[in-house]
């Protein structure tokens, strides 16, 4: 997603935020990194696959399965990979080229959580730049050198 916002001084800032697949490894998470990679997730669904079955193959032919009780093992079995895709972090770009005059170029990068999230914190930082034309340093961006 890119968007061109004009600064209050007359700059134009391009934002760009792009949805991250791969989380990159920080210092914050490395204790939470020691079962990394996608085993651990493909193990969990092939169990899950596996009980669904022997639940559908040991049903008496007799017993009537309502429609209710399919729906709630569809919505228990789709929780997690929705949670897991509304949840990836997005890396948020803000850059400008500067201009002519005694103004700078800049780059402000950040990451933001949510694919929710991120359509509040772009929206924000649109405003902030337009109203003080530079990102706000409380905010998910951090300059870059």
């Amino acid at each position: 997603m890119t968007r061109l916002v004009k600064g209050a001084d007359g700059r134009m800032w391009t934002l760009r935020s792009r949805v991250e697949w791969s989380k990159p490894a920080t210092s914050d998470d490395f204790d939470h990194d020691f079962a990394g990679g996608s085993g651990p997730g493909l193990a969990m669904v092939v169990a899950l696959i596996v009980l669904v079955a022997a639940l559908i193959w040991w049903t008496p032919t007799a017993v009537t399965v309502p429609a209710w009780l399919i729906l709630l093992l569809f919505v228990v079995i789709l929780f997690f990979p929705v949670r897991w895709l509304l949840r990836r972090p997005w890396s948020v770009v803000a850059n400008t080229p500067g201009n002519q005059d005694d103004l700078q170029p800049e780059r402000w990068q950040g990451t933001v959580r949510g694919l929710f999230s991120i359509r509040l914190a772009t929206a924000k930082l649109a405003r902030d730049i337009e109203v003080y034309s530079m990102p706000n340093v409380d905010g998910p961006l951090q300059p870059i050198d």
